[in-house]
């Protein structure tokens, strides 16, 4: 097969490793294919502001607010950074799979469960994206309605989800490398910066350390669930993770541009959050915008640069379900889907209010823990490294692999029983164990042990000869 089609447009000299390469910056929507060496030219530098930028939200801010005052301040803090580095630890893996594969995240659980088997997460990766896009939106939204309130005296939040669902649409027809060298680079990095360092300054200039420190928590949450909280929310990227980092130039890069540059954002604001609540008594997560909008003008400044860069999330969510449909509609223009995706997210951003969203991180944590488990040991099993064959001549499904991470999720919600109440009713007659410590590595190791001993028992080779699929076409980028 020749080389995928790339449509004319602007060029540029960029200097990856080795040579000098012609790359177009706004990048072409590569879809499920490999991507060429020509451009495999992120580095570290990249990849950090990349998932750094990722890293700081304001839902994770808000996200923060959920562990107190039901933790006390030292839980909190223990939750965030044990969380914190268990999660970065598997993004990191997730990107630097992603970074040998060169395929998108969806594509690469072909290997371990099958061309078809990886229609199965790729449907609750898609949904999971759609709600992340519209959780984004609705905070974008509900900030700039704090400011607009502040300023001029009108909220109008559906407008401003409508403006922030065209800027990422935006962003996200650049393509991850243009994204990073014409957005991030320029523009998203130096304003998050900035931001961030006045922001931090105001919620330490009104909070009294030593109080907090001391005081206890009023109960209704565990110091697993809190550890659970923070790995949902960065384990909900590991499926994304290769969407990105396929563009890399190596896997060290990849592994540890992802693992730190979304690391040191992660605890940041994650203890932003928690000081936030604490010094300005907020009771309702969802209030936190209004909250820094009543902060004063630098306040609101530095508030209005995070809701803007707030973009960045809903880019990538948007962004990677495109890809992701792509795993089962590969010939559907990539643009196309954007769009789509974009205007479903905007609508929901519109017709939802901001409340709980806590269940719903802990729901992705019980399905995202052992499908990683799952993957990683596979992938360790193929010699820590896949061939573009197992991704497209292998074979349709590998139900052993599937089992694996089925018991591996139900693990997860026997220790702790997570999403809509006649799923808790049907599980609390099972008797679960409601774990007080965290329900997300016990559910990672079973589901990695599981998967490995499939692996051994039934190797790679057998199970394409057993169950051997004929090779897909692959699709052209649009």
């Amino acid at each position: 097969m020749g080389e995928p089609w790339v449509p004319p447009c602007p060029l540029l000299w960029v200097m990856p490793a080795e040579g000098a390469y012609l790359i177009d910056e706004k990048t072409p929507s590569w879809g499920i294919e490999p991507v060429p060496e020509r451009l495999q030219v992120l580095g570290l530098l990249d990849m950090m502001l990349l998932w750094g930028n990722l890293s700081v939200s304001l839902l994770v801010i808000v996200l923060g607010a959920l562990l107190v005052p039901a933790l006390s301040l030292r839980d909190a803090l223990i939750a965030i950074v044990v969380g914190a580095v268990a999660g970065n630890l598997l993004l990191g893996l997730a990107g630097l799979i992603g970074a040998d594969a060169r395929v998108p995240g969806m594509v690469v659980l072909r290997a371990p469960l099958g061309r078809r088997g990886s229609y199965a997460p790729t449907v609750v990766n898609v949904a999971q994206n759609l709600g992340w896009s519209t959780f984004e939106l609705i905070v974008i939204s509900t900030a700039a309605a704090a400011l607009s309130k502040k300023a001029f005296g009108f909220e109008g939040r559906w407008l401003w989800a409508l403006l922030f669902g065209f800027v990422a649409v935006a962003l996200a027809l650049l393509g991850p490398i243009g994204f990073v060298r014409r957005y991030v680079r320029k523009f998203a990095v130096w304003a998050v910066l900035a931001s961030f360092i006045y922001l931090t300054w105001w919620v330490f200039d009104k909070s009294n350390l030593h109080a907090f420190w001391h005081a206890r928590g009023q109960g209704g949450s565990s110091l697993g669930s809190g550890i659970d909280l923070v790995i949902g929310s960065i384990i909900s990227w590991t499926p994304l993770a290769a969407d990105y980092t396929r563009f890399s130039r190596d896997r060290r890069t990849a592994f540890w541009g992802v693992g730190i540059g979304y690391f040191i954002p992660t605890l940041w604001c994650f203890g932003l959050g928690v000081l936030l609540v604490l010094s300005r008594h907020i009771s309702d997560a969802a209030d936190v915008p209004a909250a820094v909008a009543a902060g004063g003008a630098v306040s609101a400044f530095a508030l209005l640069a995070l809701t803007v860069d707030e973009s960045d999330e809903a880019f990538a969510d948007i962004y990677s379900t495109a890809v992701s449909i792509q795993n089962v509609l590969p010939r559907v223009p990539q643009r196309l889907l954007i769009v789509a995706v974009s205007a479903a997210a905007t609508i929901g951003a519109i017709v939802i209010n901001l409340r709980s969203y806590q269940s719903f991180l802990f729901l992705l944590g019980s399905v995202f823990v052992p499908l990683f488990g799952v993957l990683l040991a596979d992938w360790l099993l193929a010699g820590a490294h896949y061939r573009e064959r197992d991704f497209f001549s292998g074979p349709a499904v590998r139900p052993e692999q599937l089992a694996a991470w089925a018991a591996g999720f139900a693990l997860y919600q026997w220790l702790s029983p997570q999403g809509p109440s006649w799923w808790i009713h049907f599980v609390a007659h099972l008797h679960p164990g409601h774990a007080s410590w965290t329900a997300s590595l016990p559910s990672f190791a079973a589901a990695f042990v599981l998967a490995t001993a499939a692996g051994l028992l039934l190797p790679r080779e057998d199970a394409d000869r057993a169950r051997r699929g004929s090779r897909e076409p692959l699709a052209r980028p649009r």
